[in-house]
């Protein structure tokens, strides 16, 4: 009987340690707001539950030269990493990777992620990678195809996905006069999004990657084709989904902006705020849960998908509205990335 006490103890005691060790977070691409926010989210001292125990102790600069959103911003965030936090700045990511546990690829500039993802994937460590995941759909594809060859998981998004009222929307609810409403099954919705343009990729890629996020958040994958009318202001993206359920998604560069979103479903329809108000707490909570137990909360088929939802649209785009297959574009995608090795 002493000695069952004593394993007990011990047990005890192993378990206690392993929860309280440090577990190490390192960032690549220091040319965002995210690494800061971020950051002072993780290195707070009185975090508890799933944001406790993270601390970021490492990070490489990055940047994009030709990219001003990135190169503008570089040097500004590097050093307020490293005077406010602490930060230790490194010189490469292989030195990166060494000296953490886990990864958050916060490169502002989607185009370098494939190449800057190798050496985390090679060194065995999990990745978040921040929004967008890459800058066209080849990159995506052959990302998730490293990660699988390497058993080492990566994910993706939006923190828009996991506000409290996207949450809601998931459960099935409309808040109307402050109380919760069921609207059933989800037939069908429309949301929008600020949709600003940016230099190097895909017209929905940088900005409006955010409305599409909720929108699969509540829709789920499923969508085959995409037909996009755009304007100077405005762009209208009408997804069909293989059931039938129609979603659009409404992209604002005139007029006053903001993230709201119109719900119909099999029981009740109505208006839905969408925007994040908790900001990036929510999302970094799914952050370590993932980065304890290397399961994502959104799958690498939902984010393949929205990011070929996105791609679509600017083919749609450039065959004059025309309908573009979601299936078509990822098969003939797959097929190029193969041929390319």
């Amino acid at each position: 009987m002493k000695s069952f006490w004593l394993t007990l103890a011990f047990a005890l005691m192993f378990s206690v340690a392993a929860h309280a060790q440090t577990i190490r977070v390192g960032i690549i691409g220091l040319d965002t707001s995210h690494v800061t926010a971020f950051t002072k989210i993780l290195n707070a001292e009185n975090n508890t539950g799933d944001l406790a125990g993270f601390k970021v102790v490492a990070a490489f600069p990055g940047g994009s030269k030709d990219y001003k959103p990135s190169y503008s911003r570089v040097e500004m965030f590097t050093e307020k990493l490293r005077k406010d936090f602490g930060v230790e700045i490194v010189s490469s990511i292989e030195e990166l990777v060494q000296k953490v546990d886990v990864v958050l690829l916060e490169s502002v500039d989607g185009r370098p992620h494939l190449q800057q993802l190798m050496p985390v994937l090679k060194a065995g460590k999990r990745c978040f990678v921040d929004k967008p995941v890459a800058a066209s759909l080849a990159d995506a594809v052959q990302m998730y195809e490293l990660s699988k060859q390497h058993k080492t998981p990566i994910w993706s998004s939006s923190s828009l996905r996991f506000g409290s009222n996207i949450e809601r929307i998931k459960r099935g609810k409309l808040e109307v006069n402050k109380q919760e409403v069921s609207f059933g099954k989800i037939v069908g919705m429309i949301v929008s999004s600020p949709c600003e343009i940016g230099e190097h990729h895909p017209d929905l890629f940088w900005y409006g990657i955010h409305g599409v996020e909720a929108m699969y958040a509540a829709m789920g994958t499923g969508c085959k084709s995409v037909q996009r009318t755009h304007t100077a202001g405005t762009d209208i993206v009408t997804g069909v989904w293989a059931d039938g359920r129609v979603a659009t998604y409404r992209g604002q560069r005139a007029g006053k902006g903001g993230y709201s979103a119109y719900i119909w479903g099999t029981e009740a329809s109505g208006p839905a705020d969408i925007s994040a108000k908790e900001s990036y707490t929510p999302m970094l909570v799914e952050i370590c849960k993932f980065f304890r137990t290397g399961v994502a909360p959104v799958s690498p088929e939902e984010t393949i998908e929205l990011i070929a939802f996105m791609q679509a649209a600017d083919e749609s785009k450039a065959n004059n509205g025309a309908a573009v297959s979601i299936a078509d574009l990822i098969a003939k995608t797959r097929a190029q990335v193969k041929s390319s090795k």
